[in-house]
């Protein structure tokens, strides 16, 4: 063990991610060098038809489009989960746990099941429609379901903890008294946060953002179940690929090609946070 640099404690995570992880993305790979048959088996033929068909621009666009909800989803998490961040950072102990697990229980329920939960809420004959129309306000039911909106709602009601958690863990662990020092600076509330707290919590933005965009770019239950067929991102193409069309070589290309992005994102991630603790630690 010694020899290899591997404590033996970390062995049973290794052996879990590489049976797990590791080994399907390499079957992964390989299937997207091969082809499809008439019907839909595979075929053991070396081709790059498959990474061919993505210069399409229909490919392009679609992933153009997902690129878009994914980054306007990881905006509006920032702006919803920082301010509750800061709140629940502010308060009591007690009642930072009450918080905390107001924001984890979403995860104890199924995620299918939330999503549907929306559909019921937004739909013609729904809860705020049912509201609205009972109280004089419309004359008609809204069009809230099946379009971009409600899948971008439903991206940040599903994602908004993954940004809350690192934001408040960067709240908690920051220095406090540079702050009180700006304020006997004489520095107001506003620049207080935008000068000393928002650098120092940025790891904690940094990181709630990669882990919002890399999971919402490869979302397709949300557009799945809230956008219908007019929403049709990249997650909702490679699922028709694998499932639908049964073409497993242009589906693993996708996939391969939306691990290449995600990892890309993850390498910036790295990069920034390098770039500011070397520049914490230069000043």
């Amino acid at each position: 063990m010694k020899k290899w640099g591997i404590k033996p404690l970390a062995l049973p995570t290794l052996v879990w991610m590489g049976a797990l992880f590791v080994l399907p993305m390499l079957l992964m790979l390989v299937l997207s060098f091969l082809k499809r048959g008439t019907y839909g088996q595979v075929v053991y033929e070396f081709t790059l038809e498959n990474y061919a068909r993505l210069a399409d621009p229909l490919y392009a666009l679609i992933f153009w489009d997902t690129l878009i909800v994914a980054v306007l989803t990881t905006i509006f998490c920032i702006l919803c989960g920082y301010p509750l961040a800061y709140y629940i950072s502010r308060l009591e102990k007690s009642s930072q746990k009450i918080w905390l697990l107001l924001v984890m229980i979403p995860f104890w329920i199924n995620f299918l099941v939330r999503s549907y939960a929306w559909v019921i809420i937004l739909r013609s004959q729904g809860v705020v429609n049912t509201v609205l129309q009972s109280l004089g306000l419309i004359d008609e039911p809204l069009p809230l379901l099946y379009n971009s909106g409600s899948v971008l709602l439903g991206m940040v009601y599903t994602l908004l903890p993954f940004m809350v958690l690192p934001i408040y863990v960067s709240l908690e662990q920051m220095d406090h008294r540079k702050l009180e020092a700006a304020y006997d600076l004489g520095a107001t509330p506003w620049k207080a946060f935008w000068h000393v707290t928002l650098p120092m919590t940025r790891t904690g933005v940094v990181t709630g953002s990669i882990l919002v965009f890399v999971s919402s770019i490869g979302m397709f239950v949300v557009p799945d179940v809230m956008g219908g067929a007019k929403s049709a991102l990249i997650g909702n193409v490679i699922q028709n690929q694998f499932l639908s069309a049964r073409d497993w070589p242009f589906g693993s290309a996708l996939s391969i090609l939306l691990m290449l992005l995600s990892m890309l994102m993850i390498y910036l991630y790295f990069r920034a946070t390098k770039a500011g603790e070397a520049k914490e630690g230069g000043a």
